[in-house]
């Protein structure tokens, strides 16, 4: 994509550079560890920050700008940050006057990261963290085992659901440069294979008691927040596909005896099929643009009365539902359709086309699209408010009642 990017020249050149490789790291299962620390270094992390606090001072609408290109290079990278955007928005909203806000915004602004752990294997996690704080004579401390803990390898911080003695949910912010923090690179899925998305361990891992906080006294769209971020990930991966496809097929020489030109570029019915893709790809770019709009508006409602803020935080949810259940299937058929202009010599795996594919189809597997078209079409009818703080596990059917 040829825009413009509402940031510095350094981190310009450095979304810019996190595409040079992408290709091979792909290939090859290799964690994008220096592109990740040389984004973070230039200000990938600080986007939302606002000036005086050392970062972009940039809205929704004009972060999505920036991770879109970032996803169109290397659509692992904005899922790498998902959950660092999630508690720099939390720090957002948190009244500046508090005292761990000031310490975060200095440690983000120095480019420290945040990776995520909140979901856990099995039975953990259904309504109930199955991670827990306790206390000690040295101060709380995290024990448990956390999954698809995306971007965790790469960072600094671990954002982490955990449950007190007390039965109440938390999300903790632990050191991961510890000796109770050990995290794993076996995240096994066909695609999103370089996100750092595996296993972390917390035995007896040290936190403050200050970075101890109720999950539901964070933002209330924070759920919306992380789908959006999966939204811009699929978003880049079609203009990442259509790209590749046009450059292959604007140098391609071999053609069929019955094609309709000589050259393939020049071929009426090939280009149609690169516009049905790069029509995709613009209306996925439209859509995250306007969902950002709505996730501008919850933003804020910060100063408002909780009405007002939990309106804002369920029309965010709805929105990136509905984008959620509109783009994944024109989005997948997009990235099936680059074959069709190729031939044969598309499925290479040098070319490593069948990418976008794998990891189109990983990240529409988040968050199941069927659960948020029902919410949308229930909202429609019944009015019902859509849920927005939920967890994923394997409940105890002994203790649940039977749905009707």
């Amino acid at each position: 994509m040829n825009i413009y990017l509402p940031v510095s020249d350094g981190l310009r050149d450095a979304v810019q550079r996190a595409g040079l490789s992408a290709l091979d790291r792909e290939c090859h299962r290799e964690l994008a560890r220096e592109q990740v620390r040389t984004l973070a270094d230039a200000g990938i992390g600080r986007l939302r920050l606002p000036v005086s606090s050392g970062g972009s001072g940039l809205d929704w609408v004009q972060t999505s700008v920036v991770l879109l290109e970032l996803a169109a290079q290397d659509s692992n990278l904005p899922q790498v940050l998902r959950g660092h955007f999630a508690v720099e928005e939390d720090l957002l909203w948190r009244p500046a006057a508090e005292g761990p806000v000031q310490g975060w915004l200095t440690r983000l602004a120095a480019g420290e990261l945040v990776g995520n752990a909140w979901t856990e294997p099995g039975k953990g996690g259904f309504h109930r963290s199955g991670t827990l704080v306790s206390e000690t004579s040295a101060g709380p401390v995290v024990n448990g085992v956390k999954y698809y803990t995306t971007g965790a390898i790469f960072a600094d911080w671990l954002d982490v659901t955990a449950r007190d003695a007390d039965d109440n949910e938390l999300a903790v912010l632990v050191r991961r440069d510890q000796p109770g923090v050990q995290i794993e690179d076996d995240w096994d899925g066909f695609g999103q294979r370089t996100t750092g998305s595996g296993t972390a361990r917390l035995s007896d891992a040290a936190v403050e008691t200050s970075e101890l906080r109720g999950l539901t006294d964070r933002f209330p769209y924070q759920t919306a927040l992380y789908q959006h971020i999966l939204l811009i990930v699929l978003a880049g991966i079609v203009e990442a596909a259509a790209r590749d496809a046009a450059a292959l097929l604007h140098e391609r020489p071999r053609t069929y005896t019955h094609a309709n030109t000589r050259t393939p570029r020049t071929d009426p019915q090939l280009l149609q099929a690169i516009g049905e893709v790069d029509a995709v790809a613009e209306l996925a770019r439209a859509q995250v643009l306007h969902t950002a709009t709505y996730l501008d508006a919850a933003f804020a409602t910060r100063t408002s009365g909780p009405e007002e803020a939990i309106a804002a935080a369920n029309a965010a949810e709805l929105s990136t539902g509905r984008a959620q259940v509109a783009l994944h299937r024109p989005a997948l058929e997009a990235v099936t359709r680059i074959f069709d202009v190729l031939g044969a010599s598309g499925v290479s795996q040098t070319r490593g086309l069948d990418r976008h594919w794998r990891n189109a189809r990983t990240v529409t597997s988040h968050n199941p699209w069927v659960y948020k078209a029902r919410i949308a079409g229930d909202y429609r009818v019944n009015g019902t408010e859509p849920v927005r703080l939920w967890s994923v596990g394997e409940p105890d059917v002994s203790a649940v009642t039977q749905l009707v």
